[in-house]
């Protein structure tokens, strides 16, 4: 086993029973990079240098016994997706645009992982502006899935799973949008969990949707998932949009007892467009949680039809509203040219590419005088009938479960040229960011050799619900066990 197949409360306790320093830790994450990582292309950029310098600092603090055991997460390794800003750390959201940025402060979510003593060795690839269901979106380069390198990790936060995927790091940190964390987990057979929206701050996320976005971790096991949203999770006054509640122990939820629980199946997400292999391990994992003690029946979802429709109006329109401050005047690559009007032309001309300026028309002509009820304003009401389904079914049963992706990770290339295609990818997970609901990723199997991912959707700030049923499930299978060979 590598350093990174073991749980992090074990990697914790080699570190506390001074069997593993966090040097050798770091040092352990760069070696597995310098292996690996030129074909994966997870990182965009390295952070070698400070990161050394804090795990020798942290080595001092535990030999002098300044630590407290109970924090779990020190000294481990942690990846953060590119739109996350960091002080003194490059933060580019995978675009030209942003290509000089260096950010004058930390996101909220690195200040509360700084504080558990984690250590950041770099930023993670990702679409451009987290825009995207591939990762072929990056201006910078692709990232390819660990599982099979010539298929995708999917999208926005490809790199964020597949450096997990790939035993780069213990676990990262993601954004999903609609479903940019799940479904990339899904495809690289990792966890990942969209929390509730405003469980986490969004404070220093670079916004694509600020109604949709939600920052949320990509570990390779649900305990390890619980330990770092315990950490991340929280209100916080910077944040307009958190959540001033209360947050549980997530690690008391994953007793393993599921008994009496009941689960919703939506006939919609098993319905067409799934490929059967898909629909076979989703079948199968039910099985497995109806032997555990839960019970299931099969529900629908009538609007999740219109999901697909409404979320990219939706999106794009707060994208559109979003994107408008890159202009290369107060910070990112400016073009500069003979007036300011050609300047900002030029300037996003050269710094968006493809995926985001279709992205900010669809938004600007939704938005515009004559459209803007016959579209963004009819979406918004499509967008509170498919958050009422999840509210009707949610007074019967405690978790909806179906599968996170309608197919496998699908080849590079396949979809590139065919954007309706490639939103359709979303499809299954989209529902969920448009109610503002808690989902996971687990995986569930293989087909065809790929992993495929089990999605379970909790009611809002029930994440407890979701982890129960996904450790659960987890305990009594050996698919997280399963890894790609690099």
């Amino acid at each position: 086993m590598g350093l990174f197949d073991h749980k992090l409360r074990d990697i914790h306790e080699l570190l506390h029973n001074k069997e593993l320093t966090v040097t050798e830790l770091v040092e352990e994450s760069y070696k597995r990079i310098e292996e690996v990582d030129e074909k994966v292309g997870a990182f965009l950029r390295l952070n070698k240098e400070a990161a050394l310098k804090q795990a020798a600092e942290l080595d001092d603090q535990l030999a002098k016994g300044q630590i407290q055991s109970k924090e779990v997460l020190f000294g481990l390794p942690v990846g953060i997706k590119d739109n996350i800003s960091t002080k003194g750390l490059k933060t580019t959201c995978g675009s030209q645009l942003l290509d000089n940025f260096d950010p004058l402060y930390d996101a909220t979510v690195v200040e509360k992982l700084a504080s558990a003593n984690t250590v950041t060795i770099g930023k993670l690839n990702m679409d451009e502006f987290a825009m995207g269901s591939s990762n072929e979106n990056s201006s910078y380069k692709q990232v390819k899935n660990p599982w099979d390198l010539s298929r995708v990790p999917g999208g926005s936060s490809g790199g964020s799973a597949a450096t997990v995927a790939a035993g780069e790091v213990p676990f990262s940190l993601g954004s999903d949008t609609g479903g940019s964390i799940r479904q990339p987990a899904a495809f690289c057979g990792v966890v990942g969990l969209k929390p509730t929206y405003g469980r986490v701050s969004r404070y220093g996320l670079v916004a694509f949707a600020s109604s949709l976005d939600q920052i949320g971790p990509i570990t390779r096991s649900v305990e390890d998932n619980a330990y770092v949203l315990q950490q991340i999770a929280g209100y916080d006054n910077r944040d307009s949009t958190s959540a001033d509640k209360d947050v549980p122990d997530y690690l008391a939820a994953l007793d393993g007892d599921i008994k009496g629980m009941k689960i919703a199946v939506p006939k919609e997400y098993l319905g067409e467009g799934v490929n059967e292999d898909v629909k076979n391990q989703v079948k199968q994992a039910l099985q497995h949680l109806e032997d555990l003690g839960a019970t299931w029946d099969e529900v629908s979802l009538p609007h999740s039809k219109y999901a697909l429709a409404t979320y990219y109006l939706l999106a794009s329109s707060e994208a559109s509203a979003n994107l408008a401050r890159f202009d290369g005047i107060r910070y990112g690559v400016r073009k500069e040219q003979t007036n300011l009007i050609d300047t900002y032309k030029q300037t996003r001309t050269d710094g968006f590419g493809d995926e985001v300026k279709r992205r900010i028309m669809l938004g600007t002509f939704a938005l515009s005088s004559g459209y803007y009820d016959a579209y963004y304003k009819k979406a918004q009401k499509v967008r509170t009938l498919i958050k009422q389904d999840f509210e009707d079914i949610f007074l019967n049963y405690d978790v909806v479960i179906g599968p996170t992706t309608p197919t496998t990770a699908f080849k590079l290339g396949e979809n590139l040229d065919d954007p309706l295609t490639m939103y359709a990818n979303d499809i299954l997970t989209i529902p969920v960011n448009l109610a503002g609901v808690p989902a996971i990723s687990i995986p569930c199997g293989l087909a065809d050799g790929l992993p495929v991912g089990l999605q379970i959707i909790g009611k809002h700030f029930d994440e407890e619900s979701v982890y129960r049923v996904a450790h659960a499930f987890e305990q009594a299978t050996d698919y997280h066990k399963q890894k790609p060979e690099l």
